[in-house]
């Protein structure tokens, strides 16, 4: 399945970024103090939201980005345009864990924007790629 990145227009991101915001305060951190939300864009134009949601044991805590993605793929949503994760919390941009990459280059290619960090004026913009290189799933996928 070849996916294609769509590259929103500045209007979208900020859609994103406010919908991440509103995710993060949805968020479910008692233990870390650090709240985050993530706005995922569908190739539709529609946008799905995660929050971080821990737990006091530790390793089955859940990302906001995953929290995302997995909502979006039990509502029918297959390939991502792009993502916005807002930390508020934090005094400078808090990019997605490993775990979060390895999750989100399932669905979306090298080229699919991503922004992060706790406000507005001091968004990372980047890609996946970027955030992610040597991808091996997408070498694979060709090789087949």
């Amino acid at each position: 399945m070849e996916q294609k990145a769509l590259h929103p227009d500045e209007e979208k991101f900020r859609q994103l970024y406010e919908a991440a915001c509103t995710a993060a305060g949805n968020s479910y951190s008692p233990y870390s103090h650090f709240p985050v939300g993530a706005a995922l864009l569908m190739e539709d134009g529609s946008i799905i939201t995660g929050a971080n949601i821990e737990n006091r044991s530790f390793g089955l805590t859940n990302c906001a980005e995953r929290s995302a993605v997995f909502t979006a793929m039990s509502a029918g949503h297959r390939s991502f345009a792009a993502l916005v994760i807002v930390t508020p919390t934090s005094d400078y941009p808090v990019g997605p864990c490993g775990a979060c990459r390895q999750v989100l280059t399932e669905f979306a290619p090298p080229e699919t924007p991503v922004w992060f960090g706790p406000n507005w004026e001091t968004m990372v913009k980047t890609t996946l790629g970027a955030l992610y290189p040597y991808d091996s799933l997408h070498e694979l996928a060709t090789a087949l």
